[in-house]
Order: C-alpha cells, then structure tokens, then sequence
C-alpha cells in the first residue's frame, strides 16, 4: 500500500474528526397493516469527516500540503488513508498522553533521550482473520473486555461489538464491524490508538478552499470508505 497518501493530521489539524458506522439495509416499503421490515443486504462501510480544519495566518506550509494533496487526490477518485482518533480530540496530537511512553528491552532510550510509543490497548489477531469475517478472536492484555474497541491494520479499520466466547489466555471471540477487509495473519498486533480507515473524497469539491488574504480558512472535508478498493483487491485485481 506505499502509494496509498496518509492524511497528515499533524499539519492539516481538525476540530473534530467523526466517523460513523452506516449499515447497508434495504426495506422494500410498507405493507398494508403498516409495518415496514428492513433487510442488511451489506455489512457496510465507515463514513465520517475532518471538521473545521485549523489554518494558521501565514503558515505556508499548510496552505502547500493541502494543495499538494488537493492535486494527488484529483476528487473522488483518490486514495486516502484518514487516521482517526479513538481516544480523545485532535486538540491533543502530539502529547505523549497518545499511548505509553516505553525504553528499550534493556531499559535504555532512543540516542536522544526519546522513547517508543506503544498503544495504550495492546490488542492482538489471535487466530487468522480471513476476507467477509465478521467474528474474530482477539487477545487483549490490560483491558477485562475488548468490547467497543477501534482498531485498524494496513488501513482497514474496525469496530469490536459483542464478546461471543471468552476463551484461554486472554483471548476473545467478538464481532467486528464491518467485514474483514483483507486477510489479517494470527499474531498481527492491532493500531488502537491511532487507526487508519482508507477513504475517497466524498464529493469531487471537497478539497476546494478559499486561501484569503484577510481571513483564516477552516475548511470540513467529508470522506467515504473506498470499498470498491476492498472488492478489487479481494478479486485479485490489485
């Protein structure tokens, strides 16, 4: 996935950043007693958005990087991994607090005194997870219940609902939303703190801003999973 672009959440900063669960149902009207039965035909897909993106007076390098990333995208039709916060508001991007600050093996730092960054959630794939799954068995270290959880791996992103089974050492049988993606391997550690969701523009103009003079810009942009990406890649298109 290296000609994937990751969104740079560092520079290009949003108030808010909400993603939502849309399940893919389908009714076919109401009856003539009144009811109305919807049926999921889909697992579904992430829809969500960076709001109100912060632009500081004469920081150029901003106003570059959302151009720069405006042409790579071309609308709809680009490839974009978002990273999402899971844990609290953007406001906090780069403090520490972002995960458990940790040395070597052999308790000695960085040459520059700085440490690794390990999730706070250390959640693991416990047995192999295949394309369409939408049960899963997890191992989880410091937490009673992986209940709730968002985590993503190589941009997939996911969202644990009920624990069906409690099993052995740790380990978990839960619901994830939505299906699988692409196949996860048992043993794969899991991105907790910060996931990934690979997305589209969800309109062609939703990169277009007005870079005034006299004013601050604080464009939202709206995203949609790029699932025809998931489809060409299970297919062996990709």
């Amino acid at each position: 996935m290296d000609e994937i672009i990751t969104w740079p959440a560092r520079t290009l900063t949003p108030q808010s950043s909400p993603f939502d669960l849309r399940p893919f149902s389908r009714s076919g009207g109401r009856t003539l007693g009144g009811v109305s039965r919807s049926v999921r035909t889909d697992r579904g897909y992430w829809s969500g958005s960076y709001n109100n993106i912060v632009f500081r007076r004469s920081d150029f390098d901003q106003q570059r990087t959302w151009n720069a990333l405006s042409v790579a995208l071309a609308g709809m039709t680009g490839l974009i991994a978002v990273p999402v916060c899971s844990t609290a508001l953007w406001a906090g991007l780069g403090v520490s607090r972002f995960g458990v600050m940790v040395p070597h093996g052999d308790g000695t730092p960085h040459s520059d005194g700085s440490l690794y960054r390990q999730n706070s959630i250390d959640l693991v794939m416990s047995s192999a997870a295949q394309i369409g799954q939408t049960v899963v068995t997890l191992r989880l270290l410091d937490l009673p219940t992986p209940t709730g959880i968002r985590f993503s791996y190589r941009h997939g992103m996911y969202q644990t609902g009920r624990v069906l089974a409690e099993l052995s050492g740790g380990r978990f049988q839960v619901e994830v939303f939505p299906a699988i993606r692409a196949p996860i391997p048992a043993g794969a550690p899991l991105e907790t703190e910060f996931p990934t969701v690979l997305c589209h523009l969800a309109s062609d103009g939703e990169m277009d801003i007005d870079m005034g003079l006299t004013r601050t810009p604080r464009p939202s942009v709206r995203f949609v999973e790029a699932v025809d990406y998931w489809n060409d890649l299970a297919l062996g298109l990709l």
